[in-house]
């Protein structure tokens, strides 16, 4: 199914996982989707670096968690490393695989390797008309929240995510953020500005105060007091942080869900144990769709 019949269906449940480098990541990447499947999740999104390097790392692992684990698997695409030839070709693989559903996204300009940039894309808005005109996908996007760190405001952002949706977005997956307002604020600015695609929020656990710091410095995104503080106290305390994080993130899924979010997208980490507690706090006692 097509992810955006999955949403207008009901509540939409989901995690993300990133294309392993060595042996042992691979194994663990495995082993976490074989435990996440058991809970009957409605996707599952791969990334794609915005390197350049090796983007059929991501084709691959679409076509084994379908094929072999049977999930319904959503590809990343980035652009800005490629040209509309490659794209083509990497679309080809998908298809190929009966991959279906595609996350169309820029990339990070500072992660391209130097002398990868292709001048062919330079937003994704560009790659979604392509990839509308192509036929076949069915074609998501990506939204911040707390707006792109690039942009000079949030109105400009939404501004540039209206070009999205015009070009053929059908759904929006966001970055992660810990405070619900910004999520239902950003609903209703998108809305006014006639942004109207099912917007599904992305929810990460904190495990430690260098990640918070991570987030805060590289991702611009906004700790709340009350996180801050849990990290700060329960740092070192290993059992401590895991019961701490996955508490407040249930909290907040339930909170968003009860406000009306299609559902919720959970990024993993290539690793089970926190996705798998909270989608199960959740699900017990979210009012089913």
């Amino acid at each position: 199914m097509k992810l955006p019949e999955r949403l207008r269906a009901g509540k939409v449940y989901s995690f993300e996982f990133y294309p392993p480098k060595t042996a042992a990541d691979t194994a663990r990447l495995f082993d976490a989707a074989l435990e996440l499947k058991a809970l009957s999740p409605d996707f599952v999104s791969v990334t794609n670096s915005s390197s350049g390097v090796a983007p059929y790392r991501t084709v691959a692992l679409c076509g084994v968690l379908k094929a072999q684990f049977e999930l319904e698997v959503v590809a990343h695409l980035t652009c800005l490393a490629h040209t509309k030839a490659e794209i083509a070709e990497i679309c080809d693989g998908l298809r190929k695989m009966g991959i279906t559903n595609i996350l169309a996204l820029r990339g990070d300009p500072q992660n391209v390797v130097t002398g990868a940039r292709r001048r062919d894309y330079d937003h994704a808005s560009q790659l979604i008309a392509d990839l509308k005109r192509t036929g076949g996908f069915s074609i998501g996007g990506a939204c911040y929240p707390e707006k792109h760190p690039e942009a000079p405001s949030l109105e400009a952002d939404i501004a540039r995510l209206k070009e999205k949706a015009d070009a053929g977005a059908e759904y929006l997956i966001t970055q992660l953020f810990f405070d619900n307002d910004f999520y239902f604020r950003f609903l209703e600015k998108a809305a006014a500005a006639g942004v109207a695609v099912p917007v599904l929020p992305g929810l990460m656990p904190i495990t430690g105060y260098k990640q918070m710091q991570n987030f805060t410095k590289l991702m611009q995104v906004s700790v709340p007091n009350a996180l801050k503080k849990g990290i700060e106290r329960w740092e070192g305390d290993k059992d401590g942080m895991f019961k701490f994080s996955v508490e407040y993130a249930s909290r907040q899924a339930r909170a968003l869900l009860d406000g009306g979010a299609p559902g919720l997208h959970l990024y993993t980490l290539n690793r089970s144990k926190a996705a798998m507690e909270i989608l199960k706090n959740v699900k017990g006692k979210a009012v089913k769709a």
